[in-house]
């Protein structure tokens, strides 16, 4: 994958049903060129569905943790909204136990995950976290 194959994916990651037209435009390319690597990402089962969902494995450089939420009082609703607009969360789960949140993070490197850890201590309704680095899948 190229740089333009990882901006178009960031694109259909926020909006999976942005038009090429749209994505095109934003991305300074032809649409056929947009519809051409769509099909090739596809093809190649990098997109492996819609909301797009990318392969672990199709961006090699990329972290992954969890971290686990325990939300203050009432503040559920605000403190999903604000990791919903977070970029590094890739997913936000809600869960039972322990942990109320329990939420995925993607960054290229850890400056990278430190930024993200430090923007998410700061989200108001958020009463404690723990976090672990994804190190292996074994299915």
């Amino acid at each position: 994958m190229d740089a333009l194959d990882q901006q178009l994916i960031s694109l259909l990651r926020r909006d999976a049903r942005m038009s090429v037209a749209n994505l095109a435009h934003k991305l300074t390319v032809s649409r056929g060129t947009i519809t051409n690597r769509i099909n090739k990402l596809e093809k190649q089962g990098v997109i492996v569905g819609y909301a797009v969902q990318l392969r672990p494995d199709a961006i090699p450089n990329n972290i992954r943790a969890w971290m686990s939420i325990v939300v203050a009082g009432n503040e559920t609703r605000v403190v999903v909204a604000s990791l919903l607009g977070e970029p590094g969360v890739a997913c936000l789960h809600d869960t039972n136990g322990r942990w109320d949140l329990l939420a995925e993070l993607r960054a290229e490197n850890l400056s990278q995950l430190s930024d993200v850890l430090e923007r998410i201590r700061l989200i108001r309704g958020i009463q404690t976290s723990e976090t672990s680095i994804h190190l292996a899948s074994y299915r």
